[in-house]
């Protein structure tokens, strides 16, 4: 099974511990983020990794020759001219996952979860949909919207009021609000809608999800009782390692 890691993000939240290293090599529980996940997913099947980089990326390719790459076949998709953000750092990566039809899951490097991946990755092979991605019932103030079928339809920013796409009528007794975690998994069939002027360069790919999703069919993995922690601040570093202590992972 592949993989990408997005490890390219320049960890501004996490200054000043990010003057000097990359935000995948900054340690939680003695070990880089970009470690945890790595072995996550090698835990999990996955054999072939993508992974980007950008800030101080030399480190991190200095970090994987010294561990020899954990076993594992692991490909660089280089950022270090230009950051594309996370819909323009999978279109980059194309190359190594269009030439097949197997999925590919995408995990953000500073995101930590109890959740099984490869339930995730299998359930993604029973959908009819592009993409398949890991939400939950957490509070914040934005959510993804999912009809009965968990097909993904809208985006509402609760604090604002704002909607995505454009146009979209938002009812409440007729969608799900669920969180989204950084993980899911992508067929390569996706690459086919990239290929317009409006998706190159630097573009998210919630942007991108949102303005297709009635194209096609994006569908939501919710997850009850759902253990995950974004480790991008330094005020929840603390609480990641007491996270790997309680989960082991």
């Amino acid at each position: 099974m592949k993989a990408m890691i997005f490890a390219a993000g320049l960890g501004s939240r996490l200054k000043p511990l990010t003057d000097t290293m990359p935000k995948a090599l900054v340690p939680v529980a003695g070990r880089p983020m970009l470690e945890h996940v790595i072995l996550k997913l090698k835990a999990f099947g996955f054999t072939e990794i993508v992974i980007n980089i950008h800030h101080f990326g030399e480190q991190i390719l200095e970090f994987l020759k010294v561990n020899d790459n954990f076993g594992l076949t692991i490909h660089i998709s280089d950022e270090r001219d230009v950051l594309l953000d996370t819909g323009g750092g999978i279109r980059k990566a194309s190359s190594f996952f269009e030439n097949s039809a197997e999925p590919f899951l995408v995990h953000n490097v500073d995101i930590l979860s109890n959740v099984d991946l490869k339930e995730l990755y299998d359930y993604h092979l029973q959908t009819d949909g592009l993409a398949t991605l890991l939400v939950s019932q957490r509070k914040t103030s934005r959510y993804l919207l999912l009809d009965a079928e968990k097909r993904l339809c809208g985006w509402i920013n609760k604090d604002t009021g704002q909607v995505k796409p454009e146009g979209f009528q938002y009812e409440q007794s007729l969608f799900q609000e669920y969180a989204f975690s950084g993980i899911h998994v992508l067929s390569p069939a996706i690459f086919q809608l990239m290929e317009v002027p409006l998706w190159e360069g630097k573009f998210s790919i919630m942007d991108f999800y949102l303005f297709t999703c009635r194209q096609t069919n994006f569908f939501g993995y919710p997850v009850e009782n759902l253990e995950l922690i974004d480790i991008g601040k330094p005020e929840t570093l603390a609480k990641a390692e007491e996270f790997i202590r309680s989960f082991g992972k």
